[in-house]
């Protein structure tokens, strides 16, 4: 024989419910004492004080182990790979002699980027270096903070300087400049202590022959070993990257060429297929006419 439990009212849950909250003849909240409570709440707060301890404490440790200035560990590659200015998607450099609003922009950005180069705020902010050798500036067990830099003047990039220039780095007639630097690696003494440079060439052979002549600026596209190393973002806080301007002087028009220019230092490999920029830097340029 099957017996049914006996429905409860409404009222009924409701007042089962607010006994359950508050309980008068046993004082209980909730179904616990208030010295049942004062122990849990007790007990929670030494549980999440100490494991707040002991998370500080560790981030302290590791704090301790890692300099404001120079990162313990580098997830870059040890080899600086190249890049060109200005910036384009895809790397792609595309001017339309005719068209002012397509080479306009590159203008805009190559002044912006050159800013920093003027020959007066060099001299300001940097020192004027010796050719030829490295600039270190060791602690020596003080902090030598900041590291001073050496000056790269705007002046230095010839033709492709932009100053008093009415052609506009080039673009204006055809003769574009396109700027290669390398990319900045923590206490990277490039070169080895032997001279380096960049060249360029066209990537295949119609390239090669549709490039035509061009000029570098420094001359022979020289990189100087008095721009390393770098010691950071913080501790270097006026360094300059040393620039180099290709100036291309007849590339065939209408035709999109391959270049690929690449650094050519003693501790620089330029030959890892895996990173096509390490080392190096391929782009395309394309002047069109009318």
């Amino acid at each position: 024989m099957v017996i049914q439990k006996e429905k409860k009212s409404c009222g009924q849950v409701v007042e089962e419910w607010k006994e359950f909250v508050w309980n008068p003849r046993t004082h209980q909240f909730m179904g616990r004492t208030g010295t049942s409570w004062a122990f849990i709440l007790l007990f929670y707060l030494i549980f999440y004080g100490f494991l707040t301890a002991m998370f500080t404490l560790t981030m302290w440790v590791m704090l301790q182990t890692v300099s404001d200035h120079t990162p313990k560990y580098q997830d870059r590659l040890a080899t600086p790979g190249l890049m060109i200015r200005p910036k384009t998607e895809n790397l792609d450099v595309i001017v339309n002699v005719s068209d002012t609003e397509s080479w306009d922009q590159h203008v805009q950005k190559l002044n912006k980027f050159l800013e920093p180069y003027n020959d007066s705020i060099q001299a300001q902010k940097n020192d004027v270096c010796r050719p030829g050798r490295y600039y270190e500036q060791p602690d020596n067990g003080v902090l030598n903070y900041p590291k001073r830099a050496c000056q790269f003047n705007r002046t230095q990039l010839g033709n492709c300087s932009g100053i008093g220039d009415p052609t506009h780095y080039g673009y204006s007639t055809g003769q574009p400049c396109v700027f290669i630097k390398m990319n900045r690696v923590i206490n990277f003494y490039a070169g080895a202590n032997q001279s380096m440079n960049v060249t360029c060439v066209g990537k295949r052979d119609e390239d090669a022959e549709n490039l035509g002549h061009f000029v570098m600026f420094p001359p022979n596209g020289n990189i100087d070993l008095m721009y390393f190393p770098y010691y950071g973002k913080k501790f270097h806080v006026n360094y300059t990257q040393p620039l180099v301007a290709v100036k291309f002087l007849n590339v065939t028009p209408n035709v999109e060429v391959n270049v690929e220019c690449r650094i050519n230092a003693a501790n620089i490999a330029t030959d890892d297929e895996r990173d096509k920029f390490a080392g190096r830097v391929a782009f395309k340029l394309r002047i069109n006419k009318t």
